[in-house]
C-alpha cells in the first residue's frame, strides 16, 4: 500500500521551498519533508561528528554545511542554516568526513578541510591530500567513502561512453591512503560508479555502476556489484550486466578467457535509471525488514525515450542473496504535467545518508534540495 504522506514540517516547508512534495508516494507509515532547500545542485552528502550535514556539488562548484538550528538533531519548520565551506571548485561532488576533517574531491584533487565543524563561518584553507588523479572532466566527478580499513575509496569514471584507456585508473575504483597520498586500483572494468556503501556485517564493498549509452532503451542494464575483495574485474568494456557483450569489442578467444574472471553484477537493474548514491540502512526507526537492506538513488535517464528512474529503490536481500528490488520513493517524475520545460520530472535524487535518529536525509541536485524521510505508526 503506498500513500502520499508529508511531516508537519514539510507541509510548512512546501510553501516556502515551491517544491511539491506531495506528489512524492512513499509506503505507509513514511513522511517526507524539506531539510533544506536553495542547496544548489546537491550531491554527496556526509554527516559530521557534530550534527552537522556537509553537501557537495557538481555544476554549483561549492561545498556547504547545513546546521540543525535548535541542535536537537529534529527537523523544524524552518530552514536550517547555510554556509558555503568552499566555492570556485573543480565538480567538488564528493565529500567524505573522518577524524574531525572533511575530504572534498575536485576531479584530479582530493582536498581536506581540517577541524571545519568548528569553523564553518570562516574554513580553513585546505589540504592536498593528492592533486594526481586524473584531470579529465568527463566522468570526472567523484563519489567518496572511508572503508573499515581506513582508506579513502575514489571511483574514477571512464572519460568516455565506452572505451579502453592506457590510463589503467579510469574504469575503476582507487583506494587512497590519506597519509601518504598515495593510491592503488582497489576493483577494475567499471564504467562510472557514483555510490557505494560498505555492509554492516560482512565489511565489504557493494557499489552502483552506470551501464554505457546507445545501445536502445532497454539495454544494457546498470548495475549493483559486489566488491568483495581487493583485485576483481567487473567487465567493462567488454562485458554489460550479465551477458551484453559490446558491439565495438570483438569476442575473440582471449576475450573469452577473460570473461570468465569478469565479475557477474548481484543484480541487473533497469537500463539507463542512473543508480548514484548508495546506503545500507542502519537506523532503528525503519522497520525491521529494511533493516541492513541497501537504498539507492536512482537519478533518472536522459536518453532514454520512455524516461526512467528518477525514484529510490530499497534492495531486499534474504538469507544468501538479493530477493527483489523494489520502489521506495516515486513522484519525482510525473509525465505531462507541465512541471517543467519537458513536463516529466521536477527533482532527480542523488544520494541518501543516514541520520542518528533512524531518519534518512535525500539530496537532489534538480531542486537544489535536502528531503528527510521518517517512520512512524
Amino acid at each position: 500500500m503506498i500513500s502520499l504522506l508529508c511531516a508537519s514540517a514539510g507541509l510548512l516547508t512546501v510553501a516556502a521551498s515551491g517544491l511539491p512534495i506531495n506528489r512524492l508516494q512513499l509506503p505507509d507509515g513514511f513522511s517526507i519533508s524539506i531539510y533544506a532547500s536553495n542547496v544548489k545542485n546537491a550531491r554527496q552528502m556526509a554527516l559530521g561528528d557534530k550534527g552537522v550535514v556537509f553537501v557537495g556539488s557538481k555544476s554549483a562548484g561549492k561545498v556547504y554545511a547545513l546546521v540543525d538550528k535548535n541542535g536537537d538533531g529534529k527537523i523544524d519548520a524552518r530552514h536550517d542554516k547555510k554556509y558555503t565551506i568552499a566555492s570556485g571548485l573543480n565538480m567538488p561532488s564528493g565529500i567524505a568526513f573522518k577524524d574531525g576533517s572533511l575530504y572534498v574531491a575536485a576531479v584530479s584533487k582530493v582536498l581536506r578541510f581540517d577541524n571545519i565543524e568548528t569553523q564553518l563561518e570562516k574554513p580553513p584553507k585546505p589540504v592536498v591530500v593528492t592533486n594526481l588523479l586524473p584531470t579529465d572532466k568527463y566522468h570526472g566527478w567523484k563519489y567518496l567513502g572511508f572503508g573499515p580499513d581506513d582508506f579513502l575509496y575514489v571511483p574514477v569514471g571512464v572519460p568516455c561512453n565506452v572505451c579502453i584507456s592506457h590510463d589503467k585508473r579510469h574504469g575503476s575504483i582507487l583506494r587512497l591512503d590519506v597519509k601518504t597520498g598515495k593510491a592503488e586500483i582497489y576493483a577494475s572494468g567499471i564504467r562510472n560508479s557514483v555510490g557505494f556503501d560498505w555492509h554492516p556485517e560482512t565489511k565489504t564493498l557493494w557499489f552502483t555502476d552506470n551501464g554505457r549509452d546507445w545501445l536502445g532503451d532497454d539495454s544494457p542494464p546498470d548495475e549493483l556489484n559486489h566488491a568483495y575483495r581487493k583485485g576483481l574485474n567487473f567487465g567493462f568494456p567488454y562485458i554489460h550486466g550479465n551477458n551484453v557483450y559490446d558491439p565495438e569489442y570483438e569476442v575473440n578467444d582471449a576475450l573469452w578467457e577473460d570473461a570468465k574472471r569478469f565479475l557477474k553484477p548481484e543484480w541487473e537493474l533497469d537500463a539507463h535509471v542512473a543508480p548514484l548514491g548508495m546506503m545500507f540502512y542502519t537506523g532503528k526507526q525503519f522497520p525491521p525488514e529494511y533493516k541492513n537492506q541497501i537504498i539507492i538513488a536512482e537519478h533518472g535517464s536522459w536518453n532514454r525515450s520512455q524516461k526512467a528512474g528518477y525514484r529510490l529503490v530499497v534492495v531486499k536481500f534474504g538469507k544468501y542473496k538479493i530477493e527483489s528490488v523494489k520502489p521506495f520513493v516515486t513522484g519525482w517524475m510525473q509525465k505531462g504535467d507541465g512541471v517543467d520545460d519537458e513536463g516529466t520530472h521536477w527533482g532527480r535524487p542523488v544520494d541518501v545518508i543516514n541520520m542518528p535518529d533512524g531518519s534518512i536525509l535525500v539530496s537532489d541536485d534538480y531542486a537544489n534540495a535536502i528531503y528527510r524521510i521518517s517512520y512512524s505508526r
